[in-house]
């Protein structure tokens, strides 16, 4: 978690995250707000049950927009400002989809706005924008599929629908037992059932296919098969540490000891910097049943390894024989390490010298 904190794409992360919990919210809401209006309850929830928790629940809404709305202008990977976010439709990035979203982020301050002064606005008026709230859902939705990055991933169309599903019952529950003339009532039945269907035919005509990231006017900059972006890409990668087959280096650092837990077990950590030969960070864990001799009997072990601009090695201790440890790390990306080390230990300052020899794999 601190180094997804210290990265840009912790942003990423937050945006999307937060973007899928506001739509759930919101769709949570416009349920909630149908049974109210039809004054339904039961046993278990009585009618003033289902008002407050409808109130809390577009609040809680509102919250998270906020979180998806900040993290947003925080991310730099896209060049989304302020404007952007209440301005529809000027945005160079998807300035349709986005728009959208920025006319039901829109929508929903008027809604708070004018819960917050509804003494003043009188019933009427308040009520009136109130019923905007119901426009920002599917503003909403179609936002999350045309702009969302997981919109060609199973689960965000799963849950796109999932939540129409749940609006379009909430409303046919409203058309049965609320009040109304039955021509009108029909026709809102008609919409209920034709405009989920024109959300997923376009839906399969567009996000669901190749290439909508272009046809949503993603800016060439950004698309992972402009020259800028390759360009950018083929940099990083040049400037990126070569990692020898094979080196020899200096290690100093310190070792710490925890207290035994309810089975017994230690956890040894030895944090050590490499210097010489590389220049980085190694440290070891090692958990186990302490000895009388005042060593380790281990029983699980973690290794990171660590050059400056390189990937994190990972791995585990395979060989241990007094201050002789053996390691094993690899990386996703750029392979692994055989690691020897020769370590030292000061018992009256738990200070620790040695020398590392790795060999890649």
């Amino acid at each position: 978690m601190t180094l997804l904190a210290s990265s840009p794409s912790a942003y990423w992360y937050l945006t999307r995250g937060s973007g899928v919990v506001t739509l759930v919210l919101l769709t949570a809401s416009v349920c909630l707000g149908v049974l109210t209006s039809v004054r339904w309850r039961s046993t278990r929830l009585p009618r003033f049950l289902v008002s407050g928790l409808h109130r809390n629940v577009t609040l809680l809404a509102v919250a998270f927009l906020t979180i998806h709305v900040v993290t947003t202008l925080l991310d730099a990977y896209a060049p989304i400002g302020l404007r952007d976010v209440f301005i529809p439709f000027l945005s160079p990035y998807r300035p349709v989809w986005l728009g959208l979203g920025a006319l039901s982020c829109d929508v929903l301050i008027a809604v708070v706005a004018t819960s917050l002064l509804r003494v003043r606005l009188g019933y009427r008026v308040w009520r009136t924008t109130h019923w905007l709230a119901y426009a920002s859902w599917p503003l909403a939705l179609v936002h999350s599929l045309g702009t969302g990055s997981d919109a060609r991933t199973s689960w965000l169309p799963l849950l796109a629908f999932a939540c129409v599903g749940a609006v379009a019952l909430s409303i046919f529950a409203r058309l049965l037992h609320g009040p109304g003339d039955l021509a009108v009532r029909g026709m809102t039945a008609g919409a209920t059932i034709a405009i989920p269907l024109a959300i997923f035919l376009w839906y399969q005509a567009g996000p669901a296919q190749r290439g909508w990231a272009a046809r949503a006017r993603t800016p060439a900059a950004l698309l992972s098969s402009s020259p800028k972006t390759y360009a950018t890409v083929k940099k990083a990668v040049a400037a990126a540490p070569s990692l020898p087959t094979s080196f020899d280096a200096r290690l100093a650092g310190t070792l710490t000891e925890t207290a035994s837990d309810a089975q017994g077990l230690v956890t040894v950590r030895i944090d050590t910097a490499v210097r010489g030969g590389l220049r980085g960070t190694l440290r070891l864990a090692l958990r186990g049943f302490p000895t009388d001799e005042g060593g380790v009997t281990m029983t699980s072990s973690g290794v990171a390894f660590a050059v400056k601009g390189s990937p994190v090695f990972e791995g585990n201790i395979v060989g241990l024989d007094g201050t002789r440890v053996a390691a094993a790390v690899s990386s996703s990306s750029a392979g692994g390490y055989q690691l020897s080390l020769q370590l030292r230990v000061d018992a009256t300052t738990n200070a620790v010298t040695g020398t590392v020899h790795g060999e890649r794999v």
